[in-house]
């Protein structure tokens, strides 16, 4: 029984840990050109583009950080699946293109596992377990 329950544990990190990278990456990009990413927001349209920004950069960088440590873990998994659920509302809409048809379909599987981080907890390995809050 130990050992099932340590597997689960380290695949519930790893599954934390791959979530989490694309908005890592994601969120420091666009620490590193405010001005592209604001033009990109601009371009879809979106209202308050420096707005939009400073929403994504703490979403992607912010929440991904919390889930990885397991810090408020299902409360990170919902901010990143409306996050993620909303750009591809706002981004990748465009089923006449291939690759935008496969971003969309990419943030919607994202979402389930955020959805999935939200219904049965972030695993054993977390902050959380150490201030009570599992």
């Amino acid at each position: 029984m130990g050992n099932t329950l340590a597997l689960q544990s380290s695949l519930a990190l790893l599954g934390r840990l791959l979530l989490a990278v694309i908005f890592v990456t994601s969120g420091v990009e666009k620490l590193a050109d405010p001005s592209g990413t604001v033009g990109y927001i601009s371009a879809a349209n979106l209202p308050l583009p420096w707005a939009v920004y400073l929403v994504a950069v703490l979403a992607e960088l912010g929440g991904s950080i919390l889930l990885v440590l397991g810090y408020r873990s299902r409360l990170a998994a919902l901010v990143l699946a409306i996050f993620t659920l909303a750009s591809a509302l706002g981004f990748h809409m465009d089923f006449a293109d291939q690759n935008q048809t496969i971003h969309f379909m990419k943030n919607i599987a994202i979402t389930g596992g955020f959805l999935q981080v939200m219904a049965f907890g972030a695993g054993a390995l977390i902050l959380d377990a150490r201030t009570g809050r599992a």
